[in-house]
């Protein structure tokens, strides 16, 4: 499946213009999301074809959101990758025991998220 929509859930400004302007400039239709609560809520309306999920938000954290997306019938196939300050070995595999399918640690490697993405296409 070629991925063309990516939706970016990050409760910072600065990452999700980061993240917009990096994706937008190598052709993908960017959308983004505050919050896990909009992102779980709001998966199945705009149905994209990668999600890219901080891990620290207020509320519904990246870990939860990326198992209720993941383990929903809806959005299971709905690929995700954790892009987060959570650096660790054991953030890594709890994020995808989540149901993450790729991991980025934050300041993002520009060169590393894509192909990440190139990966899952």
């Amino acid at each position: 499946m070629a991925i063309k929509k990516i939706l970016i859930v990050d409760d910072s400004p600065t990452e999700r213009h980061f993240l917009g302007e990096l994706l937008t400039k190598n052709g993908f239709q960017v959308m983004t999301l505050e919050s896990g609560e909009e992102a779980v809520a709001r998966a199945k309306e705009i149905m994209p074809d990668l999600i890219l999920m901080d891990v620290v938000m207020p509320g519904l954290n990246g870990f939860q959101a990326t198992r209720t997306i993941t383990r929903d019938e809806a959005t299971k196939h709905i690929p995700v990758i954790m892009c987060t300050s959570k650096g660790q070995e054991t953030d890594v595999v709890w994020g995808k025991r989540q149901g993450a399918r790729g991991y980025v640690v934050k300041p993002v490697d520009p060169a590393v998220l894509l192909e990440q993405i190139a990966a899952l296409s």
